[in-house]
C-alpha cells in the first residue's frame, strides 16, 4: 500500500511541478504533513543532499523521500512515479509542440505559466528559510552567503564548501 501510494504522490507531483526541482517543495511540504514518511526538519536536510548531489534535485528529492518512506524499493517507485509524467507528455506531445510551437494560443499559455511558476518556487525558498534560518547565526551566514553569491560570482561547490566550514566553526 506504501508504494502505491507514493507513486501515486509523486505522480501528481511530477505532472503539476512545472518548472523544476525547486516547484516540488511545497508539495513535499504537503507530504510532510499529510503522510509519517519524512517531518518538515528532514525535508531541510533532503533539500541539501539532493542539491549537493549529482542529478536533478525533483528526482533526487523524490528518491530521499521515497526510501525514507519505504527503503529501496521506495525509494524506485517515488522516483518513477515523479519521472513517469513528464515522459509521457513529452513522448505525446513533443509532435505537436514543434508543429504548434509559435502559435499564439500557446505562447499565451506559457506566457501565463511562468509567473506561477516564479510564485512556486518564491514559495518553497520562503518556507526554507524559514526552516534554516532560526538564530542569529544562522542569519549571519545567510546574509553572508548572499553576499558573497552576489559579488563574487565564484563556483556553488565553494560556497557550500564555505557554508559547512562556517557551520563547523560556529557549532551549528
Amino acid at each position: 500500500m506504501t508504494y502505491l501510494l507514493l507513486f501515486a504522490e509523486f505522480f501528481k507531483i511530477g505532472l503539476l511541478a512545472v518548472g523544476g526541482g525547486l516547484v516540488t517543495l511545497p508539495f513535499l511540504f504537503d507530504l510532510a504533513e499529510k503522510y509519517p514518511w519524512f517531518d518538515v526538519k528532514t525535508l531541510t536536510d533532503m533539500v541539501a543532499i539532493s542539491e549537493s548531489t549529482p542529478g536533478p534535485l525533483g528526482v533526487n528529492m523524490a528518491t530521499y523521500a521515497g526510501f525514507s518512506a519505504a527503503g529501496i524499493g521506495g525509494g524506485i517507485v517515488a522516483t518513477l512515479g515523479l519521472v513517469l509524467p513528464s515522459l509521457l507528455i513529452i513522448v505525446l506531445l513533443a509532435k505537436v509542440l514543434q508543429k504548434y510551437r509559435n502559435h499564439p494560443l500557446l505562447q499565451r499559455i506559457f506566457y501565463f505559466i511562468r509567473p506561477a511558476v516564479v510564485a512556486l518556487i518564491l514559495a518553497a525558498g520562503w518556507q526554507l528559510a524559514k526552516l534554516a534560518v532560526f538564530d542569529v547565526k544562522t542569519a549571519f551566514i545567510c546574509v553572508l552567503m548572499f553576499a558573497a553569491i552576489h559579488y563574487f560570482k565564484r563556483s556553488p561547490i565553494l560556497y557550500i564548501c564555505l557554508g559547512a566550514v562556517l557551520g563547523i566553526v560556529l557549532k551549528l
